[in-house]
């Protein structure tokens, strides 16, 4: 994310020494759009995937040509935690009044680690 921007306009001569893996957040749209279109039977370009993160620079990430494939963007928009907290509010949503459900586990299992994801 905001890291590699600086890396590349700063240290273009190392951009061979870093990683190739990609974040998170956009592990996880990868897998939205080429996992879960065989799982439920839906064409990846008729998935719209929304990242919800406290990082404004997951937007920029997010908007890089080479976190796509042909089926368009992994992570098609990103909100930050702050406008997720806003669009809430205005939809008069209350989330602490909501009543709790059952975990969806589409994907597997869940640790609850993210709970602190946003936090720290």
């Amino acid at each position: 994310p905001g890291w590699i921007r600086y890396m590349e306009y700063n240290f273009s001569d190392q951009l061979d020494h870093l990683s190739s893996c990609k974040s998170p957040q956009q592990m996880f749209g990868a897998l939205v759009k080429n996992y879960l279109p065989g799982k439920i039977n839906v064409d990846a370009k008729k998935i719209f995937h929304i990242s919800i993160m406290p990082c404004t620079a997951k937007k920029f990430e997010a908007n890089r040509k080479e976190m796509g494939g042909d089926y368009g963007k992994d992570v098609d928009v990103v909100l930050t935690t702050r406008e997720a907290a806003k669009l809430f509010k205005m939809r008069g949503i209350n989330l602490a009044t909501i009543e709790e459900e059952d975990f969806d586990s589409l994907m597997g299992l869940g640790t609850g680690a993210a709970r602190i994801f946003g936090t720290t």
